[in-house]
């Protein structure tokens, strides 16, 4: 838990008690843990900070990361776009992973969808210069939405997601992916540096 939430932190703050000097990697909307326990497990030269808002969720991921004895996994219990505007300093994370979120499906809510100008203005000024976005939900019109607003921003540039072949990479799959795939929806994923 952060020591002050009126002040920018980084990655030397959040795992002060671990390897501060990796790169960071923000899983926004963690859920149950899932991608973020798998990831951290996979990747130890790497931190990884959930940030989920439901109590429930945080306890359980919580739970399963001092079970593991992960020192590269935290969770934070807070508002997304908080964490994204006010908490972490500028050009601190290396990757930010948005998986399956809410898509929002009624147009009169779409003002509610996370990925809008203002996100990924405050995602441009988060990320390193070499940092990376990436994005997958099973709603087409949400992958539509995701795509048009990245072209209205335009400081993303779109990068290669290969599942399989000399560049693919370890990418495990999150509780809501596995929920949509058993269901035959498709997943949508999108990858885009800076």
């Amino acid at each position: 838990m952060p020591d002050n939430f009126f002040r920018k932190h980084s990655s030397d703050d959040i795992f002060a008690d671990g390897n501060p000097d990796l790169p960071l990697e923000i899983d926004l909307g963690c859920g149950d843990g899932t991608f973020l326990i798998k990831m951290a497990q996979h990747y130890p030269e790497r931190n990884f900070l959930g940030v989920e808002r439901l109590l429930g969720r945080v306890r359980g991921v919580c739970k399963n990361i001092q079970h593991l004895g992960l020192t590269n996994a935290k969770v934070l219990r807070l508002e997304s776009s908080y964490t994204l505007e006010w908490l972490l300093e500028k050009s601190s994370v290396s990757r930010l992973h948005l998986l399956c979120p809410d898509p929002w499906p009624k147009a009169r809510h779409h003002r509610r969808r996370v990925v809008q100008q203002h996100f990924l203005q405050c995602l441009h000024e988060l990320l390193t210069a070499d940092g990376e976005f990436l994005f997958k939900t099973d709603h087409p019109g949400y992958h539509e939405w995701v795509c048009e607003e990245i072209e209205t921003f335009k400081k993303f540039q779109p990068l290669p997601w290969e599942d399989h072949g000399e560049h693919s990479f370890f990418y495990p799959k999150t509780d809501f992916q596995q929920l949509w795939e058993s269901q035959g929806k498709t997943i949508h994923q999108l990858r885009f540096g800076k």
